[in-house]
């Protein structure tokens, strides 16, 4: 992979999403177009026939491959899937003052993001296990079960999520493991990992599946707006590198791989689908050459696909396709623009020197307010990004905090800094930066709320610091809290208050279990801890993802997953407190927190029996519901008493 083909991550996905209301290919190609790509003020260039696609992919290929084949960029594929206004949580179209129902903890109000659990208030949908089960929280009991994949019961995990709108599910499955080779002395295409499956499943009376879509590759992110889904697709390429053994140089070895890339097709490049009704396949092919872009400099090593989907539509049709020669990244949006970023952090690992590992993150602007994206700018900064929480626009200014430098070498000359980016024209231009923030350290957590971005580091401490942002042109830091631990996580909960979940930590730096942290960042130079509370030997999914956070406004309750292991009660020798997963229940008061209650779930303690962590609560109507592998639990606050049990297995 060479550093030009990463510079071209941005216009690529620009052009895609920039087409994505052009309808699809059939399975035969098209006339050529012969005509550039727009995007904005970039241009990305559609081939003008498929031979000269074909031509240019091996010459792509041919360049860009190694002695033990051609990449697909497996070093950024792992940050595709990491890994997330106000308090983000989705909530009801009814009265906002009172809405009677929580929904996903997502980074900005209105624009959904996919997670193992759903709700509407009138129903809970889950798919887990293969399984996708709905439940009516009014009589709390299950009123549909439908088995999409049932090959997913050998495995534990999130192999799948949910998007909802109405009376239509859309569950996307991701990729299935890499096929082995069928061609003796040949290994797998290291880029092929199985096929994307997007379900559309009816819920007005039992559910029922009503389409599917099914696409060579693996699921990347996707968003919701209204009935509107996106949904990004990477896939790699299909070619099968010969395993060379015995003694052969280098140059011998990227030989044999370019005699596959001179006899290979555009089938062992684009990827293919296919899109069925309830009972049976109404359309297949593969993307056509006239669907496909490239950018000035590509390796051709892996593509992605922007699908489209109206959720309200009677069927999922085609998913109107649209290709490019990429690799996807982290994705920001507050439903008025969307902000795509691609940072190169991977080099900081291989880089022998520390001037090598000086990467950026580019970032690309689009208008999203009506109708088809338009792209409208892109910029970099220095460094990369934790996560899509590092990125938010305000007052027209995007800003983005990022860290620079090493912190896996033993010198760690990292330093983070937050930029402040506006639109010029083409370019995203930056108007206003602080930086020097934790050095020695990296970015553990960031958010921004209105005109002030918090960001914490962390190596042995937890600084939390407060940047003043009003002024896009002198952004300045205005206080600085230094606390052992650290907070991966910080969530607004308004008056001036802040919470952190994360660890807290020894004066050395070692971690001693889970803390949630209220802050008090009502006066910008004094940011304070108020309260704290923490948990042995604990950790929390909300530490790596948002969506396992709930904060419920109208009750003041924080509501997080807890896994603890045993605690000794009576010192070295002693008895052990059993060790516990369920979820810790806080209520914020004005001095700190009370604890309201924990929930736990059948076999999550440790009773002999197996341990089921709860990964998700909501809550409808007043009371709350917790989510694990083995079931739903309805629980009332006062008293946290249960309320009902609805096993999913």
């Amino acid at each position: 992979m060479t550093f030009r083909r990463f510079r071209t991550i941005g216009w690529t996905l620009a052009a895609a999403l920039a087409l994505g209301g052009c309808t699809a290919s059939p399975s035969a190609d098209p006339p050529p177009t012969g005509r550039p790509v727009p995007a904005g003020g970039l241009r990305l260039v559609a081939f003008d026939s498929c031979d000269e696609a074909l031509r240019q992919i091996r010459a792509a290929a041919r360049a860009a491959v190694g002695p033990w084949g051609l990449g697909p960029g497996r070093d950024l594929l792992r940050f595709g899937a990491e890994a997330g206004a106000d308090s983000g949580t989705q909530k009801a179209a009814g009265s906002a003052s009172t809405p009677d129902f929580s929904g996903t903890n997502v980074h900005e109000a209105g624009v959904d993001e996919p997670d193992l659990v759903k709700t509407d208030g009138r129903r809970i949908v889950t798919y887990g296990r293969g399984v996708l089960t709905v439940v009516d929280p009014a009589t709390r009991r299950q009123t549909g079960r439908l088995a999409l994949d049932p090959a997913a019961d050998r495995f534990s995990g999130q192999e799948g999520s949910l998007l909802l709108h109405e009376d239509r599910a859309l569950v996307l499955l991701r990729a299935g493991r890499v096929p082995e080779s069928t061609v003796p002395g040949r290994r797998p295409a290291p880029g092929v990992v199985g096929q994307a499956r997007l379900v559309l499943v009816d819920l007005a009376a039992a559910p029922r599946v009503v389409g599917e879509y099914r696409i060579d590759g693996r699921m990347v992110d996707a968003r919701q707006v209204g009935a509107t889904a996106r949904i990004v697709i990477s896939s790699g390429h299909r070619l099968e590198f010969p395993q060379q053994p015995g003694e052969r140089t280098d140059a011998q070895r990227i030989a044999a791989n370019r005699g596959v890339i001179d006899k290979a097709t555009l089938d062992d490049w684009l990827p293919r689908y296919e899109v069925r009704d309830s009972v049976r396949t109404v359309g297949s092919g593969r993307v056509g050459c006239d669907r496909v872009s490239r950018p000035a400099g590509f390796s051709a090593a892996s593509t992605l696909t922007v699908l489209s989907f109206d959720l309200g539509a009677p069927a999922l049709g085609a998913g109107d396709p649209v290709t490019v020669f990429a690799d996807g990244d982290t994705v920001y949006s507050n439903g008025r623009r969307l902000y795509v970023a691609a940072d190169q952090r991977w080099r900081t690992w291989r880089a022998a020197s520390p001037e090598a590992r000086d990467v950026s993150t580019e970032i690309y602007q689009f208008d999203t307010a009506a109708g088809t994206p338009r792209f409208v700018a892109a910029g970099s900064v220095p460094g990369w990004l934790i996560n899509q929480y590092a990125l938010s626009e305000w007052d027209g200014h995007l800003r983005v905090a990022t860290t620079t430098g090493d912190t896996w070498r033993r010198e760690r000359s990292s330093q983070s800094g937050v930029y402040v980016l506006r639109a010029d024209g083409p370019t995203l231009k930056r108007v206003g930066a602080v930086t020097g923030l934790g050095k020695g350290e990296r970015i553990f957590a960031v958010r921004f709320v209105g005109g002030t971005g918090y960001v914490v580091t962390f190596r042995q401490t937890d600084p939390l610091y407060g940047v003043d942002l009003r002024d896009p042109a002198a952004p300045r830091v205005t206080g600085e809290l230094k606390i052992n631990g650290y907070s991966a996580y910080l969530h607004p909960a308004g008056d001036g208050r802040l919470i952190g979940v994360g660890q807290d930590a020894t004066d050395e730096g070692q971690v001693t279990g889970t803390q949630v942290s209220l802050f008090d960042v009502a006066d910008p130079a004094r940011p304070t801890r108020i309260a704290q509370h923490h948990v042995a030997r604990g950790w929390s999914e909300a530490e790596h993802d948002p969506h396992a956070f709930l904060y419920w406004p109208p009750e003041r309750l924080v509501v997080i997953p807890v896994m603890q292991s045993g605690v000794d009660t009576d010192g070295p020798g002693g008895t052990k407190r059993p060790p516990f997963g369920g979820v810790l229940a806080l209520r914020l008061g004005d001095k700190g927190f009370t604890v309201a209650g924990a929930v736990d779930h059948p076999g999550s303690l440790a009773d002999g029996g197996e341990r089921t962590p709860i990964r998700r609560s909501l809550m409808i109507d007043g009371v709350l519901w917790t989510l694990s592998d083995a079931g739903l639990k309805a629980t009332a606050l006062a008293g946290m008493t249960t309320l009902a049990w609805v096993p999913l297995t």
